[in-house]
């Protein structure tokens, strides 16, 4: 569920029409090409510098006989 405060930023992005020019803008590209593997992998590089490394919240389980 969104809070209020989510809610109300939705809102404003959607009264704004810098914002509603930028999606019918990225809408009416088209999208047909596919991507290079290496493309692909540019922006999954660039997507994780978004995120934080996540924390390891606990030591992985020794074991012997796991096969693949």
């Amino acid at each position: 569920m969104l809070s209020s405060k989510e809610k109300e930023e939705m809102l404003e992005d959607a009264k704004s029409t810098e914002r509603r020019a930028h999606f019918r803008f990225a809408k009416s590209k088209n999208q047909t090409r596919n991507s290079t593997i290496d493309e692909y992998l540019l922006f999954l590089n660039n997507i994780q510098k978004i995120f934080a490394p996540f924390k390891i919240l606990r030591p992985p389980t020794p074991t012997k006989k796991n096969k693949l």
